[in-house]
Formats: structure tokens, sequence, C-alpha cells
């Protein structure tokens, strides 16, 4: 998905140490109230009840007793309008791999992009992304366009941390496969839904994580998915790009199923956990477990935020965790245990959780145990 970045308007002081000081530095623009609450969308995948054919067909055989994920919202977060379109996902595994069913309403399914690898957000799309180390950086993302043309494509970390994408990157051993309930580029008539099954062998999520080629039952990756949709009218017979109401020039909605409260999908401390179950789907019902480590992560998370907006601001990182307003973003029986080393350009804020592991991250928004 393409990066497009909201300020949002809220800020926060950062006071200097020096009590009432008129000097400028005691205000910084954060983009966030601080500290950001965290509170992603989970979902428990379960075994595979029966063989799954990859041929865009959803039946109920394959399908009809793995839960779907939870509702869409639009990226940018509950301040803006519900999406009005409704998209299913459902997830399924086997020791080989993991399987996706995607289901979008559409009473207009087109597409005009067929060049593999193209940027496919500017077409009606489906998209999703993964991070098996659940720490930011090395993640893959994959979109595809009712023409069946496919994007793979794996990042280093996140574009606001410098990171980059290659697109010659490609997913091993991937299947997919489309069912359209209607007509594809014909205006002539009103469509239901298009639909996509996906299949991901395990070796190929996972070539990204050193010392691990899969995963076992327990084991949580974080993971999104989105959608772009244009609104079009009919001019000639064909379709075109318009604006939706009250916008005021021609663009697209993005509608996740992790917000991250900003027009940008690249934000994986945002997006939820999926969680594999020993189970088989319909045989019973297994319960997410939240682990301890994600509060500690989340802690160090904010104060990301704010040396970000304090370099931002000043050119540096800041010094001391008074600077930061630690305080702010750490409850005060931990703030103890924090510690934060920097230089000019660089910096680690650690913290251990309660469990005894010791988390890091640094400038680049890489969070890692010890």
């Amino acid at each position: 998905m393409k990066t497009i970045h909201l300020c949002l308007l809220v800020s926060i002081s950062l006071l200097s140490s020096c009590s009432g000081s008129s000097n400028p530095k005691e205000k910084i623009e954060t983009g966030y109230d601080l500290p950001v609450q965290f509170n992603p969308p989970v979902y428990v995948c379960y075994k595979a009840p029966a063989d799954i054919r990859i041929d865009g067909v959803l039946s109920a055989e394959e399908w009809g007793a793995v839960p779907r994920i939870s509702d869409f919202v639009d990226i940018a977060g509950d301040n803006q309008a519900r999406p009005f379109l409704e998209t299913s996902v459902k997830m399924a595994y086997t020791d080989q791999g993991l399987y996706l069913a995607v289901l979008m309403e559409e009473p207009h399914v087109w597409a005009d992009m067929t060049e593999h690898d193209s940027p496919l957000f500017l077409n009606n799309n489906f998209e999703f992304f993964f991070n098996p180390a659940n720490d930011t950086h090395n993640y893959v993302e994959y979109e595809i366009n009712a023409l069946g043309t496919e994007w793979d494509l794996f990042l280093t970390k996140p574009y606001r941390d410098g990171g980059l994408s290659f697109s010659n990157w490609e997913f091993m051993g991937m299947e997919s496969a489309l069912h359209i309930d209607g007509t594809l580029n014909d205006p002539r008539d009103t469509d239901t839904s298009w639909s996509v099954e996906i299949f991901l062998p395990w070796r190929s999520v996972y070539q990204l994580t050193p010392g691990k080629n899969k995963p076992e039952v327990g084991d949580q990756i974080r993971a999104n998915f989105s959608r772009a949709r244009w609104n079009a009218e009919i001019q000639d017979g064909k379709y075109v790009k318009i604006p939706y109401a009250g916008d005021d020039k021609v663009r697209s909605r993005f509608w996740a199923w992790a917000p991250s409260n900003a027009n940008n999908v690249h934000m994986p401390e945002f997006w939820g956990f999926v969680q594999l179950s020993g189970l088989q789907a319909g045989a019973g019902e297994d319960t997410f477990v939240k682990h301890a480590d994600e509060e500690t992560k989340w802690i160090l998370r904010n104060l990301y935020y704010r040396q970000n907006q304090y370099y931002k601001a000043w050119g540096e990182y800041a010094a001391s965790l008074t600077d930061l307003k630690a305080d702010e973003a750490c409850p005060e029986e931990w703030l103890a245990r924090l510690t934060l080393h920097r230089t000019a350009r660089m910096y680690e804020i650690t913290l251990p959780s309660p469990d005894g592991n010791v988390w890091s991250i640094r400038q680049d928004g890489l969070v890692w145990s010890d």
C-alpha cells in the first residue's frame, strides 16, 4: 500500500529539565496523544478441517467451520466512516502452510493492471502483511487485484524508519486463485463479490526469520489485512475513478483489520496477532493468550515515538529519560528499570519485563530481547 503520512491534530509538551524555562524546546508536536493505547485485534487460527483446493471458491465443506476475523475498519481509525462494503477473511493451517479465504462484497468488479509486481493499490485490491518475528522489521507484503495480478515484496523495515522494499522478492511455492460472482470489467450489470484463496508454505512465510522455518502451536504472528477501494462511475462504457463524496480529489479508501490511526498500513506495531491453535476448526474453541511482554514492548514503543519527535525538533535524540518525560509514557513502578543510552544520531532504550526478559528498542524502531 502506498504510504501516506497523516499529521493528527494533537500535541504534547515535553518540558525541559529546567522548570519555568522560556526555551522553545519546551513544546514538541508528537503527532499522537501519548501514551498511545495498545489494542490490536486478535485471531485464533485453527487447523484446516478438510483438504482445501485453491480455486477461489469458498466452499462450506472447506471453510464453513473456520471463524472469520473481526470486521474491517478505516485504516485511519474509529473517527473515520465505517466501510460500506463487507470484507471477510478466514485463515486455517496445516503442517505444510497457511491458507487464506477472502470474500469482498463489490457491486462493480473491475481491474486494469496486468503486470506482476505493479503497485496494485492503484486498483481495487486485497493486501496482507506478515511479521512473524514481531519486531517490526523484515516483513512481507502481498497484493492482488480482480485480474489475479499479484505484487509480493519484502520490506527491511517501515518506510518511516528508512526501510527498503524489494519487489523482486517472491513467495516460494505460493498458490492463489480468484472467483468472481458477477462479471469482470462489465459496467452493464451489478456484481455481488469477488473472492480469493491463497496458500502460503510455512517455509515461505518464515524465510526471513533466521533459525525458524515453521511455527509451533501457540505461536503468534503479527499480521494485517487491508483493502484498497476506489470510487468509480461509468463513463462511455468504462469505469472511471472519481472522488468520494466530500473528498476534494480522487483517492482510495483503505479498509483494514488493524487500524493504525493514520493513512499508513506500514506501522507493524499496530497490526493484529494471529495465534496458532492445536485444535481443528469446528472441534473446539481456544482462547487467545495475551503475553505480558507486549506491555513492556509498548512502553518502549511510546518512548520511540517521543524520541522521533524530539529528534525532529532539535536534530538530536533526548539524552535522558527526564528530557524525554518518560514518566508520562511509563507506569511509575517501572521507571526505575528503564535505561537510556544515546549518541546524537542513535539511541537504545531498555526495559526488563515482569517475567525477566529484557527488551530494547532503538532509533529505527527495531525491538528485541536479549
